[in-house]
């Protein structure tokens, strides 16, 4: 392959995935927005809300895990085609008029199954096209892709949900799945760096054996002794259980900023919709803005051979804390003023561990493993997704009044994130966890790609 085409190549596939995250979230951010009208529709309580969104995740992270573990046996090409089809189907039926609750929460399940293994795949998917040294920019925009899902959807589901109603907001995102689907049926391809599937396997792994290496592209990926480490190695090192920690207590942020925060903005603030649907938008606009900077800063300090400052763990985690106060603060203050600055930066920083847990468990995972472990990684932050709305829901509707628990909810959530970002600042080294490991660094290339 050319370096002009191996670049062409891993750049579409990176914009295209982008948006495959885009809609990933988009289709997440549909039952915030839409949960006043919702509940008014249906007569039910938060808690009994927080019920329907954490429904999302019954099946998300044990779909995360099994999907993932097919990445040994089946490409991942068709494995992303395949999922946008079903997130968008579980969509479509909301637009049925009589669809009730019961409906809501069937469909919320069959989309978490659908996209629990969204992310991991993807990631999966587009490392196969980069060494690892180039990884923290393709990874970051696609994390961006969150971001962007949320900052698009608000506004444009906001008017939908105003002009169209509540249910074609769910019809929508499915129709843009669907197209999604056809564009991805036409580009989407393997990267040259894919690791051997099925049968490929083990013609890799006697090629292995015999010493042998293969070279693709400029880039040589080395078939190694490395696929005999034993998983739970990878999983119980300090490295693997404190990025996922981080990552879990990052992800409970984003859920309870993407499920609760219009309700908050509506029932504390006194704010309506649009105002409410606008805030969240900038504000996912920030996180993808942080996570964009942090990954062209992690690329370009690896291409000029920068020694870092500081170890990557220990970065995440010292900004994990900042956004752990900043949280604190968020919810303490009565003042819009310092809310809403506080969620445009400080609160923004804890989405950069998502980036840095996923090259970090890449990084420590052979080429053949890491979509079992970016599946496992995502089990454990998708938890998040399944306990914050439930906590918080239970929270507020417990509390002598909305504001005090929302208060207390927050101070929850930043507990969680500073305990993780000092966990992560102490012992995440992906570095040194993969050389006790046995794994090599797959970095090695003569031809770095470019954007």
């Amino acid at each position: 392959m050319s370096r002009a085409r191996g670049m062409s190549g891993a750049w579409r596939t990176t914009w295209l995935l982008l948006a495959f995250m885009v809609v990933n979230f988009a289709d997440k951010a549909v039952l915030g927005l839409a949960g006043p009208e919702i509940r008014a529709d249906f007569g039910i309580t938060r808690q009994e809300f927080g019920t329907a969104q954490s429904a999302f995740f019954a099946l998300f992270s044990v779909a995360a895990i099994g999907v993932s573990a097919l990445t040994r046996r089946v490409r991942t090409t068709p494995l992303l085609l395949v999922l946008a089809l079903m997130w968008s189907a579980a969509q479509l039926p909301m637009l049925w008029g009589a669809a009730g609750f019961g409906t809501l929460l069937a469909t919320r399940v069959l989309l978490g199954a659908a996209e629990g293994p969204a992310a991991p795949v993807a990631m999966h998917h587009v490392h196969g096209w980069f060494p690892q040294r180039e990884r923290a920019l393709p990874t970051a925009i696609l994390l961006v892709g969150a971001a962007a899902g949320v900052a698009i959807a608000s506004p444009v589901l906001t008017w939908v949900i105003t002009h169209w109603g509540w249910r074609w907001s769910f019809g929508v995102v499915g129709l843009i799945g669907l197209v999604w689907a056809g564009a991805w049926r036409v580009w989407g391809s393997e990267g040259p760096l894919a690791p051997p599937v099925g049968q490929e396997t083990g013609a890799a792994g006697g090629a292995g054996a015999a010493g042998a290496a293969s070279s693709v592209g400029g880039s040589i990926e080395l078939s190694v002794a490395a696929d005999t480490v034993p998983l739970r190695r990878i999983l119980l090192s300090g490295s693997f259980v404190t990025a996922a920690f981080g990552a879990f207590a990052a992800y409970w942020l984003m859920s309870t900023l993407l499920t609760w925060t219009p309700d908050y903005l509506e029932s504390v603030a006194g704010w309506d919709l649009h105002q409410a649907g606008t805030l969240v938008g900038v504000g996912a606009l920030a996180n993808g803005a942080v996570l964009l900077v942090h990954g062209l800063l992690a690329q370009r300090s690896a291409r000029r051979g920068d020694p870092p400052r500081l170890p990557v763990g220990a970065g995440a985690g010292l900004l994990m804390t900042v956004a752990g106060c900043a949280v604190a603060t968020f919810g303490s203050t009565d003042s819009m003023w310092i809310k809403v600055p506080l969620m445009m930066g400080p609160m923004a920083l804890a989405m950069v561990m998502l980036t840095v847990a996923s090259t970090a468990c890449a990084q420590i995972a052979p080429p053949s493993r890491r979509g079992l472990v970016l599946g496992v990684l995502t089990f454990v932050y998708a938890l998040g997704g399944i306990l914050s709305p439930l906590v918080l829901g239970g929270m507020v509707d417990r509390a002598a009044t909305v504001s005090a628990g929302y208060q207390q909810g927050w101070l929850l959530t930043s507990g969680l994130l500073l305990t993780a970002g000092v966990l992560a600042a102490l012992f995440c080294r992906p570095e040194q966890a993969a050389r006790r490991l046995g794994v090599p660094e797959n970095t090695r290339t003569a031809t770095p790609v470019s954007p």
